[in-house]
């Protein structure tokens, strides 16, 4: 799998654990939740970060690369939760493990998720990192489906074919549960989960 792509204009000396560059990117998160991104503008993002815009543009050209940049240390979280999906033993236990891993992501970052899907079919760049994070969530629910005894191959019956319709019916069904309530969120760990087993032919 390609790592992270880059966001254009970036300076290559940057520090991924500049200070600066977090307070820009925790306050464009706090900036979505406030205003939208329609209506969020550099200055805003500039100003929330006790910057100049000068002093931002150092580290991003647009307010388009400041959330492809926040989408991208939010979906980070997301591989990690993947990989580790991927790496348990025992099916069961992956499924609980992901969704409980998946409700804590949507509860810290729903809007950031909600953002990068709606914003994924238009921005190229976010649309890549949301592509690329799909494609290692299929990658794990494939494993653990195959761990299940679920035959490997892509036809509608095994495993890579069910973890695609999977994985794209827990975004969905997390996408419309986090604007509701963290409640609706369990709700909708709940269910997925179900279904995982249930696909896995675990449930009996």
């Amino acid at each position: 799998m390609p790592g992270r792509p880059p966001a254009r204009g970036r300076r290559p000396t940057e520090r991924k654990g500049d200070v600066r560059e977090r307070a820009i990117l925790d306050t464009c998160e706090a900036l979505l939740a406030q205003k939208g991104y329609d209506a969020m503008t550099v200055g805003d993002i500039a100003e929330g970060a006790g910057i100049t815009r000068g002093a931002l543009y150092f580290y991003f050209g647009s307010k388009q690369e400041v959330v492809t940049a926040l989408v991208a240390r939010t979906v980070e979280h997301l591989w990690e939760r993947s990989l580790a999906t991927a790496r348990a033993e025992e099916p069961r236990q992956a499924v609980a493990a992901a969704m409980h891993r998946t409700v804590e992501l949507w509860n810290e970052h729903g809007l950031v998720m909600r953002t990068a899907i709606d914003l994924s079919l238009t921005v190229p760049e976010i649309g890549r990192l949301w592509s690329h994070t799909a494609d290692l969530f299929i990658a794990a629910i494939t494993a653990v489906l195959e761990r299940a005894g679920v035959a490997a191959g892509t036809r509608p019956d095994q495993a890579s074919a069910m973890a695609r319709a999977l994985c794209w019916m827990i975004e969905r069904t997390f996408y419309h549960a986090s604007q509701e309530s963290r409640e609706k969120l369990q709700e909708a760990s709940a269910t997925c989960a179900h279904i995982w087993l249930t696909s896995a032919g675990l449930t009996g």
